[in-house]
């Protein structure tokens, strides 16, 4: 589960935030801030995994307070959602090191799908290995796997719900069990299985019984 600490000044917008964040899968609100000094606090009493970080605070930029928030936890990564528009703001925060830049009003569909991707590309890294792949380096940098072919047949609407399904899911799972889920064929929740496996954002495991072992299929990281 992927902990993160809201900061924001408004008390119902962070409810609002805290809302959307706990209706994506894998993720869980562990705190809310509304100053500087407080997330300072809560950032070292908690250990989040990640910040929300709104701009605009009442004690000191959000920006500045991103660098303090790194010295007392140093691994922490921060997505910024703000209603600065400026140019030299977000480019400031990209120099920063932060995962997304959210410009508010945005809806939970927005949030998710940067969460979404937050969960995908920088927590899917495997910190077990020495090296990184290409795609795990992909996913990083935002290359999509949907701007490369399908295989014939396949819709950009299905890989997403296939992705939908294990990211729901507590653990692995089956091509038979997820075409039950999704009301497709076992052969064509196979073969979005397969592209998923080929592209790495999933790993295989195999189930050994009578006759052929079955594949059964986790996300990266799980």
């Amino acid at each position: 589960m992927i902990k993160v600490l809201i900061v924001d000044d408004d008390f119902m917008v962070a409810k609002v935030h805290a809302g959307f964040i706990q209706r994506t899968p894998g993720f869980a609100v562990v705190g809310v801030a509304h100053t500087g000094a407080q997330a300072v606090i809560e950032t070292e009493r908690l250990r989040p995994d990640l910040v929300l970080l709104d701009i605009h605070l009442p004690d000191i930029n959000g920006l500045d307070l991103m660098h303090r928030l790194r010295d007392v936890a140093p691994e922490l990564d921060v997505l910024v959602i703000s209603a600065a528009r400026e140019v030299e703001t977000v480019r400031k925060a990209l120099r920063g090191g932060i995962v997304h830049y959210l410009i508010k009003p945005f809806s939970q569909s927005d949030l998710q799908e940067r969460l979404e991707h937050y969960r995908s590309a920088y927590q899917g890294l495997d910190s077990a290995k020495n090296v990184a792949e290409q795609s795990d380096v992909n996913r990083v940098f935002g290359l999509d796997r949907t701007e490369r072919p399908l295989p014939k047949g396949c819709s950009i609407e299905t890989l997403k719900l296939v992705e939908a399904t294990l990211n729901a899911a507590d653990g692995d799972l089956s091509a038979a069990e997820v075409a039950e889920q999704l009301g497709t064929s076992r052969v064509s929740a196979r073969r979005y299985l397969e592209y998923l496996h080929d592209e790495g954002t999933l790993d295989v495991r195999l189930k050994y019984g009578v006759g052929r072992p079955e594949r059964r299929y986790v996300l990266k990281g799980r």
